[in-house]
């Protein structure tokens, strides 16, 4: 049985200011792209029966530097949909809800808790019994990636609130005894 590696794009200028990112199409930064290629000794020797990317810019360039060819572009692995928090920090949209916490609250005319998990939960369907056939990868960005980590190993989609995913990180998951488990997670 096959890994599935889940890789965090590169640092964009919004990541590195800490901005939430979902539909706006951003290039990496000339760190971003230092950080992508640098993957490539990370994933060396390793055959994928499959890579999927997001369709955003940053991850498909991510993809690219890292050596990696993209078999097929997923809609369903885009970022958490900010929808009115787009562009803005945590730090900002607490100044208004000092309470709000996305994994709990969602963002508003954006995406809940729930439809981000089952927009990861049909990628996870869709990639697991690729894993017969040798490892996955899976570029993508921070919550989204976040979030299918948590419902690989069974935790609602606010479980990946406390799965920290920097930039460029590689998470692996995989199997134990026949369970789904989280065999490293975000190494840099």
């Amino acid at each position: 049985m096959g890994e599935l590696l889940l890789i965090r794009h590169g640092e964009t200028a919004w990541s590195a200011a800490r901005r939430h990112t979902s539909y706006t199409d951003l290039e990496l930064t000339p760190d971003g792209e230092r950080q992508a290629v640098a993957l490539r000794d990370r994933l060396a020797g390793r055959h994928f029966a499959a890579v999927l990317a997001s369709p955003r810019r940053r991850a498909l360039r991510t993809a690219e530097l890292a050596g990696l060819v993209v078999d097929d572009v997923e809609e369903d692995l885009t970022e958490w949909h900010y929808g009115a928090y787009e562009g803005r920090t945590t730090a900002e949209v607490r100044a208004e809800r000092p309470d709000w916490v996305i994994w709990q609250d969602g963002c508003p005319a954006g995406e809940s808790p729930a439809q981000v998990g089952a927009r990861l939960d049909r990628v996870l369907s869709r990639v697991t019994p690729l894993l017969d056939s040798g490892d996955v990868a899976l570029v993508a960005h921070a919550h989204a990636l976040r979030v299918l980590g948590a419902r690989w190993i069974g935790l609602p989609p606010a479980g990946g609130g406390r799965l920290r995913l920097d930039t460029a990180s590689v998470s692996v998951l995989g199997h134990e005894h026949g369970r789904q488990v989280v065999l490293s997670w975000n190494a840099r």
